[in-house]
């Protein structure tokens, strides 16, 4: 409790274009190794790089939604470095003029805050290919697939104080860059990873202490997870008298733990220089606001119009906005039924609940958002009750049929005729004669309390099936005598 967190966040996203930065080869996962390459991507000696056009424009789109100054003149450079799976031996990426210059993200916590995280710088870099470890008998094979795919780098001011505020930063990126439509997120796959920088100062401090970073963390719990477990290292270090050492690490999730894989390296290290392979990249005025003007609604924007137009509150709205496909179900399914607040009760709660015991995301649903709308339209125009509801959506994520169909053929519609629960109640209160005294000896404070024992046996005679919008107002006035 003694330390003040200090974290930054670099973050890297695969860009979806269909072919690489720097070549024509395909962009794709699970391909068989080393099928998707050209000698760009070997690092053939004579082949030249050609920019892919595609994820520069991604890059000035991502620059836009961060409130970020756009590098109207950018430069690539090379980041020399050695590693198996890096045939050229340097890495094409960008150093003193990213595309992308000072931006800033205000994310929403958990308690409603909001809190300023600046962006450093956004750089356009290729990716490096992968050594693969299984199945060589103690060798390492090396597949270059992955080698020149796009990535745009993400680096954060170290603005960031907690676990929790990193991963709201983090999943604000993933929803911004999903939203434009410039990576697909699928953070499984490695299109979008984590490098984690931490380090601890005493409070009250202004210099920063020797900071460690945990290299590709690839999930959102992991990232919580792995800054609380480095945290926890260092401070026991400290608190020992001893020194953190600058270094790169590895989060090891199995046994929630980071280990050391080698000394972190500075800029000076990798002797950056101008790539003489590719021009500086100079943009105009006018390419640069056809991009901006080109923008789909963006989270934040989609939630301001979420609580002004369906009048939805702030905790509502940022949830169904967090995820562009959250956000089109919803509207979608409130098309058909013209409830936001029932639909937005629906989609966070039970849509939500049986996607996570599934494990599947919302674009993959089994019940559709127009399928979802017309159940919701049988309980807002009381044919089921709510309770009801739940039924007959387990049925539809099973695959019985829509909604009309399971209430008809499983009998669920409400009984609604007054009629029919005036005879229901009056049978209740026939065989429930000492409690019928009782409720009209008492106060009226009492009566409220005990009213529930009777509502609970029409809905029990009724199988769930009254309405209890009817069955309260019908009760009350029977039981007066």
């Amino acid at each position: 409790m003694n330390w003040e967190v200090v974290i930054g966040l670099e973050i890297h996203t695969q860009l979806t274009t269909k072919s690489k930065l720097f070549s024509g080869a395909a962009v794709g996962f699970g391909a068989e190794p080393n099928t998707q390459t050209t000698l760009v991507d070997l690092g053939m000696p004579g082949a030249l790089p050609v920019l892919n056009k595609e994820a520069l424009r991604m890059a000035v789109m991502f620059g836009h939604a961060v409130n970020a100054e756009i590098g109207m003149t950018s430069v690539f450079a090379r980041k020399n470095y050695f590693y198996p799976d890096l045939p050229k031996g340097y890495q094409t990426s960008q150093m003193d003029h990213p595309i992308v210059g000072i931006g800033h993200l205000d994310v929403i916590l958990e308690d409603g805050t909001t809190s300023r995280i600046g962006i450093t710088r956004a750089h356009l870099e290729e990716d490096a290919g992968k050594s693969l470890h299984e199945d060589f008998q103690g060798m390492t094979g090396i597949d270059l697939n992955r080698s020149s795919t796009p990535l745009l780098e993400i680096v954060s001011e170290p603005d960031i104080r907690s676990a929790k505020e990193a991963v709201a930063y983090v999943k604000m990126i993933h929803s911004i860059v999903t939203y434009l439509g410039i990576c697909d997120g699928n953070m499984a796959e490695g299109s979008m990873r984590c490098d984690v920088n931490i380090s601890l100062r005493p409070k009250g401090q202004t210099e920063y202490g020797t900071r460690t970073e945990i290299k590709n963390v690839n999930s959102f719990r992991f990232i919580e997870k792995a800054i609380h477990t480095e945290v926890e290292r260092q401070a026991d270090i400290l608190e020992d008298g001893g020194r953190i050492i600058q270094e790169t690490r590895l989060y090891d999730p199995e046994k929630n733990e980071t280990r050391s894989m080698r000394s972190k390296e500075d800029a000076n290290d990798y002797r950056y220089f101008p790539c003489p392979d590719l021009l500086p990249i100079v943009l105009t005025q006018n390419y640069v606001d056809e991009i901006r003007a080109s923008l789909p609604e963006l989270p934040s924007q989609k939630a301001a119009r979420f609580q002004s137009e369906h009048k939805l509150s702030e905790y509502d709205a940022h949830v169904l906005s967090s995820s562009r496909a959250m956000a089109d179900y919803f509207e979608n399914a409130n098309a058909v039924v013209q409830d936001p607040k029932l639909t937005a009760n629906w989609v966070m709660g039970e849509l939500s609940k049986l996607l996570n015991q599934a494990q599947l995301d919302i674009a993959n649903s089994p019940v559709s958002a127009h399928t979802f709308g017309e159940l919701l339209l049988r309980i807002k125009d009381n044919t089921i009750n709510g309770k009801t509801g739940k039924e007959v959506f387990q049925a539809m994520w099973e695959g019985e049929g829509s909604a009309d169909a399971i209430i008809e053929a499983k009998g669920l519609k409400q009984v609604t005729d007054t009629g029919a629960i005036e005879t229901m109640i009056q049978t209740i209160l026939d065989a429930n004669t000492a409690q019928v005294e009782q409720y009209r000896a008492a106060d009226e404070d009492k009566q409220k309390k005990m009213i529930g024992f009777f509502v609970g046996q029409v809905m029990k005679a009724s199988q769930g099936k009254a309405n209890p919008g009817l069955v309260n107002p019908i009760l009350a006035k029977m039981l007066k005598g």
